[in-house]
């Protein structure tokens, strides 16, 4: 029995997943809309006759997360709460014949690169000239920037260019044309994505182009900020940091994941690098660009990790004291080289290193605020929650890193500008702050 009325023109997107699905579903939506299709994207207690789930794969609890929000859709068109159900992603990509099967209710199912499939389910054209015009998810003063799209390293964990395929960069202009729309839309902070970064350009221009790129956005009247994310330590362009050091609009920070530190567990997962390397690459970076905050990734319980290798895993990150670290335990993902070997380490024991590893962290994180405390930092302000107004400083992307928050009661500021922030008290993960007299 329906519960309520449906409009079976409208659809609504639901995005699972990494911050690469989210620019995926906004090219979508954009597209939708210039068909002159009704769309929202994860519209609470919606209307929507169509549902579009974007699901992501990457490890065992996400595909968890996508089957059962699929699941939960399939149950809703059981019961006339929405007339189709269609998917899309990652998950998608890679088990499509499983899920065709298992999930008959599904009235479509499509990969990673299939848009234009997708939308004449819709009776709706791809439009090419949608470049800069794609609709924003996020709150309206930042946005991601997918500049690739695909990977070509082989790391024996990683499922991803299974489902994404090989490298693909985009070009510079097209890119430069993107922002200059999201700036145009009010935009004031873009964070560069991609599956690796610093292979940027390699296939359009048989170099890495990433400082050029860096160079190009730059020069984009109104842009604020520009934020690295996803950058492989394997033959890193260090003029990355030449470029970062003189813009003022490329910020101090670099999200360069890891996954370990032993050398034994880093040639298992065909890392092409060394802890050595390793360590002379984050000297050189925070050399050449004082104040750098850095945020990586580690992955714990690989095939094969012994207690040594994660003592030497913990060792490295007390010595190297990131700004900003995230742990994964690992999963052993069907058709990867790493799923030829024996998956050794009990989950039990993953759970405990990852605990271990995130304590460490944490003292890290605790002693770098707690030297924040008195000092004055630029703040861009993201919302408004309970008694607070919470930002980021430069050093912060948004739902990952530290957040700044100002009393909502004693003082106020406007949601999407900067304002300097005097640090008054300092937590694990967040800064407590006053805003200083004229810093609007």
């Amino acid at each position: 029995m329906k519960t309520k009325s449906i409009k079976k023109d409208k659809v609504n997107v639901i995005t699972l997943g990494c911050s690469k699905n989210l620019v995926d579903s906004e090219n979508l939506i954009s597209q939708l809309k210039a068909g002159q299709v009704d769309v929202a994207h994860e519209e609470v207690d919606s209307d929507a006759g169509t549902v579009v789930v974007n699901t992501c794969g990457f490890i065992d609890l996400a595909k968890e997360e996508s089957v059962n929000t699929i699941l939960e859709y399939a149950e809703h068109k059981k019961k006339g709460r929405i007339e189709k159900l269609f998917v899309t992603g990652c998950l998608s990509e890679r088990y499509m014949d499983d899920l065709m099967e298992e999930i008959p209710e599904v009235d479509g199912f499509f990969g990673t690169l299939e848009l234009p499939a997708l939308l004449s389910r819709f009776n709706v054209d791809y439009r090419h000239d949608l470049i800069g015009e794609r609709s924003i998810t996020t709150p309206p003063h930042y946005a991601y920037l997918k500049i690739s799209e695909g990977c070509n390293r082989t790391c024996s964990f990683c499922a991803i260019p299974l489902m994404r395929g090989k490298h693909i960069s985009k070009p510079i202009e097209e890119l430069v044309e993107e922002t200059r729309g999201l700036v145009r839309r009010g935009v004031k902070e873009v964070m560069l994505i991609a599956q690796e970064l610093t292979y940027y350009g390699l296939d359009l221009y048989k170099k890495r182009k990433l400082p050029e790129l860096l160079d190009a956005l730059s020069k984009i009247e109104g842009l604020e900020w520009i934020r690295l994310h996803y950058a492989y330590p394997n033959k890193f362009p260090a003029e990355v940091f030449t470029v970062m050091a003189n813009s003022p609009r490329v910020c101090n920070y670099l999200d360069i994941p890891l996954q370990h530190a032993s050398d034994s567990v880093l040639k298992a997962m065909k890392r092409q690098t060394s802890r050595k390397e390793t360590t002379e690459l984050v000297r050189l970076a925070r050399e050449k660009v004082p104040g750098l905050t850095l945020r990586t990734t580690m992955i714990v319980g690989f095939p094969g990790e012994t207690d040594e290798d994660f003592e030497a895993l913990c060792q490295f990150v007390r010595e190297v004291k990131f700004d900003r670290l995230g742990v994964f335990q690992y999963s052993h993902e069907e058709d990867t080289s790493a799923y030829e070997l024996v998956d050794d380490v009990p989950p039990e024991i993953k759970r405990q290193r990852a605990e271990e590893l995130m304590e460490i962290q944490r003292e890290i994180s605790l002693e770098k605020n707690l030297a924040k405390e008195g000092k004055i930092f630029r703040v861009l302000f993201d919302r408004k929650e309970g008694r607070y107004f919470i930002g980021r400083t430069e050093g912060d992307s948004p739902e990952v890193d530290n957040e700044v928050l100002v009393d909502a009661r004693e003082q106020f500021v406007r949601i999407g500008d900067f304002a300097n922030v005097r640090i008054k008290e300092a937590t694990e993960y967040d800064l407590f702050g006053e805003v200083v007299k004229d810093s609007f």
